[in-house]
């Protein structure tokens, strides 16, 4: 009986341990959170437009940027022109665009998630885009 609860405490502490180290990846700042998601990537030339067609997914880094997913996996990362710390990784990007296209001239409504209110704008700025990294030798 006693080897029983020896094992439920060693595995209840192994599981903290585990959410103690997930606890901790989330912890990241926003610049270590976007320096990660572009690592083994190198920045190409900026770029004002992206085509709406074009584009995946996009993704708010609090306070700090947003990262657009290209469909042939590049990543674009938009600084709001003005201060980012209108970002918030939990609103939701609205865009009212009148051509095929995102460009740096746009401006972007949030609204926050849980209320549905708006949390206020961000002017988009230039699209700095991120290629997938080339695949190694070894890789291949």
């Amino acid at each position: 009986m006693r080897s029983i609860h020896l094992l439920l405490a060693g595995a209840a502490l192994a599981t903290g341990l585990m959410a103690g180290g997930v606890a901790q990846a989330e912890r990241l700042s926003p610049e270590a959170k976007l320096a990660k998601l572009l690592d083994g990537r190198v920045a190409g030339k900026p770029v004002d437009c992206i085509r709406l067609l074009d584009i995946q997914s996009s993704e708010i880094i609090d306070k700090t940027a947003i990262v657009y997913t290209g469909r042939n996996g590049t990543l674009y990362v938009n600084r709001v022109n003005g201060s980012a710390a209108f970002l918030d990784d939990d609103d939701i990007l609205v865009s009212n665009t009148h051509s095929s296209q995102l460009c740096s001239i746009d401006i972007l409504q949030l609204v926050d998630r849980s209320s549905r209110m708006s949390s206020g704008s961000v002017g988009l700025g230039e699209f700095v885009p991120y290629p997938t990294p080339p695949k190694t030798a070894a890789a291949r």
